[in-house]
């Protein structure tokens, strides 16, 4: 009896780039000997609802899209009982966590890696009741990448020359916050936040942290203070580049666990996408609860 794959892909993400590799992508699974169903979205939601309703009976789902695309697949595959393991070929502008698993850019050869590459146990987030594959932010400029669309999705990989940029500006958004975690609990007035599973974050490398590694049931945590003054900026800017752990301006700590309070709402991105305003989130590490295709040996 054949294996069954359901290829879920999104038509627009990476400038519609699907549609001269689909024939391409779809031989590579029949030739693998794979029963094929293509399922391509139509709207927000979408891979969702196909996820949680459609993969009973599979061996295998593929996933091909941008980095909200995968989220989408992921947040439905959490909520199966039976969850089988996860193929991607990215198609967006910036695919972080392909990059983290180690995936080909090229799509072809991001389908060769799912019929020939091996299974990877990583973690995921839980972010109160919705998930997300790799971070979760807010803060300066987080919110223009769900206003803005496609063409803005690489928001948080330009943090820090944000940053260097927004001593010129005559306000800059912060929030009074208390973050818990470990038994500790750190009270602030915070301009940006990042809870991350990945190696890089925006296409910028090293951003995350350091020895990151996708499986050990921990996030990595940036918090960055607002500043008392205007030159300190260029400072911030600079830390953040290089990752310093002793910063005066940002706090860097792991952990699997943690909840974040404020008294006004504040909006939050998961992956790239909305995540809805609140004023108080609980963020836990599902470890090793999603298996991804990755390449042979990469892991």
């Amino acid at each position: 009896m054949k294996k069954k794959v359901l290829f879920i892909y999104n038509p627009h993400a990476g400038k519609a780039q699907i549609r001269s590799n689909l024939l391409d992508i779809i031989d590579i699974f029949v030739k693998a000997e794979y029963e094929v169903t293509v399922y391509p979205t139509q709207k927000q939601g979408d891979a969702v609802r196909a996820t949680k309703e459609r993969t009973e009976g599979y061996d295998l789902l593929v996933c091909s899209g941008g980095d909200g695309t995968l989220d989408e697949v992921v947040s439905g595959m959490l909520e199966c009982d039976e969850k089988i393991p996860i193929g991607y070929v990215p198609a967006g502008s910036t695919n972080d966590f392909a990059n983290s698993l180690g995936i080909p850019k090229n799509m072809v050869k991001a389908a060769d890696v799912v019929v020939a590459g091996n299974e990877f146990a990583c973690d995921m987030g839980a972010f109160n009741d919705d998930f997300f594959v790799y971070v979760a932010a807010f803060g300066i400029f987080t919110d223009v990448s769900y206003e803005t669309k496609q063409e803005m999705k690489n928001f948080l990989g330009h943090a820090a020359y944000v940053l260097e940029g927004a001593k010129r500006l005559t306000s800059v958004q912060s929030y009074e916050m208390e973050i818990v975690y470990d038994g500790k609990t750190i009270r602030d007035e915070f301009l940006f936040g990042m809870v991350s599973n990945s190696l890089s974050v925006g296409g910028m490398k090293n951003f995350t942290g350091k020895n990151v590694r996708l499986d050990d049931g921990l996030f990595e945590v940036t918090l960055i203070r607002k500043p008392r003054l205007l030159i300190e900026y260029q400072q911030i800017a600079r830390d953040l580049l290089r990752r310093e752990s002793d910063s005066d301006y940002i706090y860097m700590f792991k952990t699997n666990h943690l909840t974040v309070r404020s008294v006004e709402r504040i909006p939050w991105t998961l992956d790239g996408e909305y995540g809805g305003s609140h004023t108080e989130v609980v963020l836990d590490n599902l470890h090793q609860v999603i298996r991804m295709i990755v390449p042979e040996n990469k892991m």
